[in-house]
């Protein structure tokens, strides 16, 4: 699995790096990140190292649903659904809807840190 390229740069730096995007003035080159935040610390609490053994765990059981992964790490569903959400809101993880049920899946549990 790829890791995850991730960018730290201030907030008003990012909005005029998506906006030169927009308008055409400026491409992406390969390997450059796609997530970016505007903190370490935010960063931080993001890829605490309880999410990355979470992001682990995801990756070895691969569950079927939430329930199945708060029973296999001893969380609460309710709180592993906000933290699950949070991953998938920078595409770390992906919840996937099948049948009834949401499937979290792991987009890597490798990450390389750029600050700009």
């Amino acid at each position: 699995m790829k890791a995850i390229v991730i960018g730290i740069m201030p907030q008003e730096k990012i909005r005029a790096r998506l906006l030169a995007i927009a308008r055409g003035e400026y491409t992406p080159k390969p390997g450059e990140p796609k997530v970016w935040f505007t903190s370490m610390k935010s960063l931080a609490e993001v890829l605490s190292d309880e999410n990355r053994a979470l992001l682990r765990v995801i990756m070895e059981t691969k569950p079927e649903s939430i329930s199945a992964l708060a029973e296999a790490t001893g969380r609460k569903p309710g709180n592993l659904s906000r933290t699950l959400k949070t991953l998938s809101h920078y595409g770390i993880v992906e919840m996937r809807r099948e049948k009834r049920q949401v499937r979290p899946i792991a987009k890597a549990t490798e990450f390389r840190i750029v600050a700009a």
